[in-house]
């Protein structure tokens, strides 16, 4: 159980970087669209290209934190039932839908998902859209957020089963953590106290 253990920390540790970067892919769309909406309103000149960047962008987004979402336990649950359960229960319910539900899932998608970007790159298929994109790239994203959603998906069912080992901590509890806002108050109050030392000190 300890290797799995290591194993579920690796899993965690590579959704965990995933999901706090791919976050700037939403700032890019926005950017993207503010700019061609300027562009078009400004000089009446639009772009098929910038129109499905967004929403590679978005595709993006979606399919690469759907396993940083599983990790912080913010996927959609049915709460008013499984709330009244004993941890236990919930605990034995989590690992019967990841291994007979999420896990078929996922390989399922990975089955279908990967020769269809594979046939997609190989085709050079690009899109039907004056000016359209090639295809490959967002068709790429589809096996590539499953298997982070797969691994992910493997890594809670072990943590699950060593809790209920009693091995670790209960895997659910939320780990409350400092927001950006919250950092960026302490470290600029941080920084005039440092401010008010020196100008007391002279």
């Amino acid at each position: 159980m300890q290797a799995l253990l290591k194993f579920s920390n690796l899993v965690d540790g590579l959704n965990r970087f995933v999901g706090k970067h791919v976050i700037w892919l939403i700032l890019a769309s926005t950017v993207i669209s503010a700019v061609n909406a300027i562009i078009r309103k400004a000089f009446n000149v639009g772009s098929n290209a910038f129109l499905e960047v967004q929403w590679y962008l978005f595709a993006g987004t979606f399919l690469l934190t759907a396993a940083f979402t599983l990790l912080n336990s913010e996927h959609v649950k049915i709460d008013v039932v499984y709330t009244h359960f004993s941890k236990r229960k919930q605990m034995w319910i989590d690992i019967f839908g990841f291994a007979f539900f999420l896990t078929p899932f996922c390989v399922a998608l990975l089955w279908y998902g990967i020769p269809f970007a594979l046939k997609g790159y190989a085709s050079g298929e690009i899109s039907s859209n004056a000016g359209g994109l090639v295809r490959w790239p967002v068709y790429a994203l589809i096996p590539t957020g499953f298997a982070l959603l797969l691994l992910q998906c493997w890594s809670e069912l072990i943590k699950r089963l060593a809790f209920l080992q009693g091995l670790i901590e209960d895997p659910t509890n939320k780990k409350v953590e400092k927001t950006a806002e919250e950092e960026l108050a302490e470290a600029i109050q941080k920084l005039a106290e440092e401010k008010a030392a020196k100008a007391a000190a002279a």
